[in-house]
């Protein structure tokens, strides 16, 4: 495991990220063809994100400039509230952590603080009816598990706190979504073995596009 220790958001942080198959991203990563002739192979999205990151390896830069939508840096504007409501809520001491590599650099996590040596934390600040309906109503964490269990892969940590802040619910006491989620290795090899697949499709872009171009006869 390798520790890029710089603020999130932080133009260190989105350079460490360069290159990485990120755990935001391992739901993507994994999707596959459901029916049709092509059935199992992988989606346009994840063939897309896959040429991102095999674009940036060859470039060292990142593809999208570390682009954010207005989604995004709201979450990281709100991220120090909800911390430290999390950590009332718990009586947790929340450690701010950078950007977590495997020990070859090709996975990544961005953990949004460890508790203690064993846990980690995953704040979401979403604004979607879709999203937090899912998760107050449903309990239905399925969008986020890859990078949850990603964390804890990458991390090595058996347990992970998964956050929903939404500071506009605090008038009728949900202001903080917390459940803790343990470490599920079944899920975990099975997540694994996609993603190893998936970065073989990284190499296979990145050796193409290496490639000596073919001269027109």
């Amino acid at each position: 495991m390798r520790e890029f220790r710089h603020p999130q958001g932080s133009p260190e942080w989105l350079q460490s990220r360069c290159g990485v198959v990120t755990a935001s991203m391992f739901k993507v990563a994994r999707e596959r063809l459901k029916s049709g002739p092509n059935k199992g192979d992988f989606t346009e999205a994840a063939k897309d994100y896959a040429f991102k990151v095999a674009y940036e390896r060859i470039s060292g830069e990142l593809m999208d400039e570390g682009y954010q939508t207005w989604q995004m840096e709201r979450g990281h504007e709100l991220e120090p509230a909800a911390r430290y409501t999390h950590e009332i809520e718990t009586g947790c001491v929340v450690e701010q952590v950078g950007f977590i590599t495997d020990d070859d650099g090709v996975f990544g996590a961005s953990a949004d603080g460890f508790i203690g040596s064993d846990t980690g934390l995953e704040i979401k600040c979403l604004v979607s009816a879709k999203g937090i309906r899912k998760l107050w109503f449903a309990e239905d964490m399925s969008d986020f598990m890859d990078q949850v269990q990603g964390g804890m892969w990458i991390t090595g940590r058996i347990s992970w706190h998964f956050a929903l802040y939404c500071p506009p619910l605090a008038a009728v006491g949900k202001e903080l979504f917390l459940r803790v989620v343990e470490r599920d290795q079944a899920y975990i090899e099975t997540m694994e073995k996609d993603l190893r697949e998936f970065a073989a499709l990284v190499d296979r872009y990145e050796a193409e596009l290496r490639a000596a171009p073919k001269v027109a006869a």
